[in-house]
């Protein structure tokens, strides 16, 4: 009886293991066959090109820039151009008042005049007044000399007949002395009046005339403003009549046909700029033109720009025909990497786990996993090297953020 009855549940609990599992199988067939298709986003995989950018701000200047600034406090007498003007090389800009330079220019010539002639006197032995006095004087003292030594051996001549006493031959010989000394003297004035300093001294008072006379000349050509080169008057701050002060801005011209653009990019980003780069500038003030460039100097230090770290970028504008002003604030986008026809998709479609990457097709309206290798990635799509054959349709996202995409997943593209 007791085998019997063991027997009989053992066979009990067999049929019911068998009847949970037929239940489950069915219920996953019924939601098999039942299941509602998840919507989600497709793309094609074609071929392409792929372009890596950097983007950020700059500045545009004229790369030939000339511009004008008062030497002196003054008023400007007449300006002839105005703001916008093309203008060619010699044209004059305007005039500042000039009274006071030439008057400048003049006290100057009169102090070199006045320093040529002392430098003449010093090495000549003084004026000309002075040089006819001394050689009066000379003349006079030589006929003293001779004088007294006439009277001298007049007297020695007595002396020896004992006409004549020995205190007159010595008072003789003291007058002849005398006369002697006083000539040594102007001979001396004559020829060694001034020392070699003062003629250094007349020398240096020379150049510091002749250097206010060159500064007070600059300053005058400085007063009348002509343009260096052909270009464009595009900033006239003073007009005429206006009280200027030293050093303030009168004028600028540039050739706006030759621009570069002073760009800033952040410390990171530095390493991947090389000289020639392709950019496209974009001005927010004419949104619908963009010129194009190239780097023609790639950042040789990092500065601080506001609150970045940044290193300065030159770019050559190769298309500026006059339409993109100089310190006008503007968009650069440079291409760092250039991959032309590859087979690409959407950086969206890809997927990693790992050190693998994958994506997923969409096969009779499933999903199926594919492992892929990659190779050049940007910001919208990356390069597919292997793995899917072009036009293969690849899953981007559900439409519905709540549900994940997953191998076997059954789903309707809706947008592609």
């Amino acid at each position: 009886m007791t085998d019997t009855a063991s027997g009989n549940s053992g066979k009990i609990a067999f049929r019911v293991a068998i009847v949970a599992i037929l239940v489950i199988a069915l219920v996953i067939g019924i939601r098999l066959f039942t299941r509602k298709e998840i919507d989600i986003r497709a793309a094609k995989a074609g071929y392409g090109d792929l372009l890596s950018d950097l983007s950020t701000n700059g500045k545009v200047e004229p790369i030939q820039n000339f511009q004008a600034h008062a030497g002196e406090a003054g008023s400007v007498q007449a300006v002839y151009v105005r703001a916008g003007q093309q203008v060619g090389a010699g044209t004059l800009l305007l005039r500042m008042s000039t009274a006071a330079a030439e008057a400048r220019v003049e006290t100057a010539r009169s102090a070199i005049a006045q320093a040529r002639a002392a430098q003449f006197d010093v090495g000549n032995g003084g004026s000309t007044d002075e040089r006819i006095g001394i050689t009066g004087d000379l003349e006079r003292a030589r006929l003293q000399v001779a004088q007294s030594q006439k009277d001298l051996s007049a007297l020695q001549a007595l002396q020896a007949k004992g006409a004549a006493s020995l205190s007159e031959v010595a008072s003789a010989q003291s007058r002849l002395s005398s006369a002697q000394s006083s000539l040594d003297s102007l001979q001396k004035r004559s020829t060694g009046r001034y020392s070699p300093l003062d003629k250094q001294r007349a020398s240096a008072q020379l150049a510091d005339s002749q250097a206010s006379l060159a500064a007070a000349q600059q300053s005058l050509s400085q007063s009348v403003v002509r343009a260096p080169f052909s270009g464009t008057v595009y900033s006239l701050p003073v007009k005429a009549y206006d009280f200027v002060g030293s050093g303030e801005e009168l004028v600028q011209v540039a050739d706006l046909t030759k621009m570069q653009v002073r760009a800033y990019f952040d410390e990171p980003e530095i390493g991947r700029l090389k000289l020639n780069d392709k950019v496209v500038i974009k001005w927010d003030a004419k949104p619908g033109l963009s010129w194009h460039g190239h780097i023609v100097r790639t950042p040789t230090t990092v500065i601080t720009y506001g609150t970045r770290n940044v290193g300065e970028c030159l770019i050559a504008v190769d298309d500026a025909t006059g339409d993109l002003l100089p310190n006008t604030n503007v968009n650069v986008s440079v291409t760092t990497q250039s991959i032309y026809h590859v087979l690409s998709l959407p950086r969206e479609a890809l997927r990693t786990q790992g050190s693998e990457s994958y994506v997923f097709l969409v096969q009779n309206n499933q999903l199926v996993k594919r492992v892929v290798k990659i190779g050049s990635v940007n910001l919208m799509a990356v390069q597919i090297v292997s793995g899917i054959n072009p036009n293969d349709l690849v899953a981007l996202a559900s439409t519905s953020s709540s549900i994940d995409l997953s191998e076997g997943l059954r789903v309707r593209v809706v947008q592609q």
